[in-house]
């Protein structure tokens, strides 16, 4: 893919005419990754900032006691804010990205992101941008854990996931790590509504039988 072929996934970037910041993108290169792949851990050094061109990498936390929480997804046109705050700072990562899907990335060297990212008022501008977004979509994820109930957050989870005749394949775990819970606590909010004949539950999967009530009680805080 040539220089041209993948800025036009970035047009702030297309813009950067200096010498710094060309020098920057004519060092990137374009990789393809596969689905499920960890492409970086806990404690790894940042050497590269990266640009997602297409697919999605699932950003996660894993705590001392073994749960873990999804804190974001970088998708196609963004940058991964972990990955920025670690270059900016010298600072290895504190959480683990692992490839939701095939990916194609862009990139950029350590060495030549930090020069850029001092001399170049365009591509230092496109940086932050994306910093400031990633990072609000961040706080609000702390926000939810903090201050919103866990059966109005798993309600959401469940709209979000739910094909048009309301199917959901997701297992009791994998929605306790989305929600940052126990699989037993999102185990238990589950029967809760299957009780009150909200869903009915399967094996691996879950089908909406009132969606309007899960709805509903997604707007609470």
């Amino acid at each position: 893919m040539t220089l041209d072929n993948w800025l036009s996934h970035f047009p702030r970037l297309a813009s950067v005419h200096d010498q710094a910041g060309l020098s920057a993108l004519d060092r990137a290169q374009v990789i393809s990754v596969p689905k499920g792949t960890v492409v970086f851990r806990i404690g790894d050094h940042c050497d590269n900032y990266f640009l997602v061109i297409e697919g999605r990498i699932r950003v996660q936390q894993l705590a001392a006691s073994g749960r873990e929480i999804v804190l974001y997804r970088v998708k196609a046109g963004e940058s991964c804010v972990l990955t920025t705050s670690c270059l900016m700072a010298s600072n290895d990562y504190p959480a683990q990205g692992i490839t939701e899907t095939d990916v194609r990335a862009v990139m950029i060297p350590a060495s030549s992101f930090n020069k850029a990212l001092t001399q170049s008022e365009g591509f230092r501008a496109f940086v932050l941008e994306g910093y400031s977004k990633r990072l609000t979509d961040l706080l609000t994820v702390i926000e939810d854990l903090a201050f919103r109930r866990l059966d109005c957050r798993l309600a959401e989870r469940l709209i979000t996931l739910a094909n048009d005749s309301g199917q959901i394949q997701a297992t009791h775990q994998e929605l306790a790590v989305e929600l940052g819970s126990a699989r037993e606590v999102v185990s238990r909010q589950l029967k809760e509504f299957e009780k009150k004949g909200w869903i009915q539950l399967g094996r691996g999967s879950i089908r909406l039988l009132d969606r309007d009530q899960i709805n509903q009680l997604m707007q609470c805080d």
